[in-house]
């Protein structure tokens, strides 16, 4: 079948008939016809606390470093240490929200991130701190269980703009964690950044406790050995889920490229910005939380393909003006919200299609697909702490202009061999 990117209800239809070949999984959960604004609005703000805990770490890589006596060319595998847990969740908890009840999935989540923000607070050697940090990025898949959980309750005329508006929650969340680091690094240290998260988590987890409504059980067969069998057969099956999938992969390695290393030239002696002044570069991401927004109401209305492609090329622009951080601090502005617009639009568009897909499995379709966010991000983080060590900050963006010219050349070569 050919891949028809602008045609998600067509495809949802397509592919919800032919979801009888799943013979391991079925999720009977019941879906209400709407989503109130309050239950969307405490979606976002559980995402964005949850999204946080992943980067704090980006703006106080140098301070982690000095505090643990680590070279500042290895210093980036603490942030793939983080995307290796969130990759290890999405495989193993993620599924679980088409098998148990999510919202006691979500509190025991919130519980245990809280344990492990505490666990990398009180980090002396290397070797804990990154086991830690495996810890926190386990616990952040939160943050997909509560997409797919709002994707499930969202009708379907509704469920482009419900993703777009929880994901612009976890845009935020983002941004707010870089800017809240730097600044909480700068008053008391970067361990303080964890202790404060830590009670915030047990905080919310009380909240929700107290307002979020119970989940029914979803009626999936077979366990939950046949649950992670059936996540295998879904990336094998949709063509939708593997084709997005690589473009998630590209675009958040673009991402991870441009966040894991942007600390670097900002603090050097000709720049020497602090820590808050280097989290203020985070706010210009806002134009993310716009585009999550935006791209998913597009996606409902079947213009999922054109804004696919034409973020693609404004993310491959981007890093012109970001090469220019030592000459421009207001060129690296308008590269920031230039690539921040573009991978949001992409990744809420990639969203909308793969739920469309399968409206059955929304939890399992998210775990699988994030999969290759968490890869593209870790790769990317390595890879830019590497080559800047190596060859500096016009390497640096050369890059990721490279990978973000990957994804816009793959995405020609789909509409090319879709005509």
């Amino acid at each position: 079948m050919p891949y028809r990117p602008d045609s998600p209800v067509k495809r949802a239809a397509t592919a919800e008939a032919s979801a009888n070949r799943d013979d391991t999984a079925r999720c009977d959960t019941p879906r209400s016809t709407t989503l109130s604004p309050s239950q969307t609005f405490l979606f976002a703000i559980t995402c964005a606390m949850a999204v946080a805990n992943v980067y704090f770490a980006q703006p106080l890589l140098e301070s982690m470093a000095s505090s643990l006596a680590v070279p500042a060319s290895t210093i980036g595998i603490v942030v793939t240490a983080t995307q290796a847990g969130y990759a290890v969740g999405l495989l193993f908890i993620v599924p679980l929200g088409d098998l148990v009840n999510r919202k006691k999935l979500i509190l025991c989540q919130m519980l245990l991130s809280a344990l492990a923000l505490c666990a990398v607070g009180l980090a002396q050697a290397w070797v804990v701190l990154l086991g830690a940090m495996v810890l926190v990025g386990l616990m952040a898949v939160l943050v997909q269980v509560v997409v797919a959980y709002a994707a499930a309750l969202a009708s379907p005329e509704q469920r482009g703009q419900t993703v777009g508006t929880v994901t612009s929650g976890v845009v935020l969340g983002i941004l707010l964690a870089r800017f809240v680091s730097g600044a909480m690094a700068d008053l008391a240290g970067w361990r303080s950044v964890y202790f404060v998260s830590a009670a915030l988590m047990a905080g919310m987890a009380f909240v929700l406790w107290r307002t979020l409504p119970a989940s029914p059980r979803a009626a999936v067969s077979g366990g939950y050995f046949a649950l992670l069998r059936s996540v295998l057969q879904l990336f094998l099956r949709e063509r939708t889920l593997r084709v997005r999938g690589v473009f998630a992969l590209l675009i958040f390695a673009a991402f991870s490229v441009l966040w894991t290393s942007m600390v670097l030239p900002l603090s050097e002696p000709d720049l020497a910005l602090s820590h808050t002044q280097i989290g203020l570069f985070g706010l210009a991401g806002v134009a993310g939380a716009l585009a999550a927004a935006r791209a998913g109401r597009l996606a409902d209305r079947g213009l999922a393909n054109r804004t696919t492609g034409i973020a693609l090329v404004l993310l491959t622009l981007s890093w012109l003006p970001t090469a220019f951080v030592h000459s421009s601090l207001l060129a690296m502005v308008l590269g920031v919200v230039m690539l921040d617009f573009a991978v949001q639009a992409v990744h809420v568009t990639n969203q909308s299609l793969i739920f469309a897909a399968r409206p059955d499995a929304q939890s399992r379709l998210v775990g699988a697909y994030m999969c290759f966010y968490s890869l593209g991000s870790g790769l990317g983080a390595i890879a830019a702490t590497y080559t800047y060590a190596q060859a500096g900050w016009v390497a640096v963006c050369l890059l990721g202009a490279s990978i973000s010219a990957v994804a816009l050349i793959y995405w020609l070569w789909l509409n090319f061999n879709d005509r």
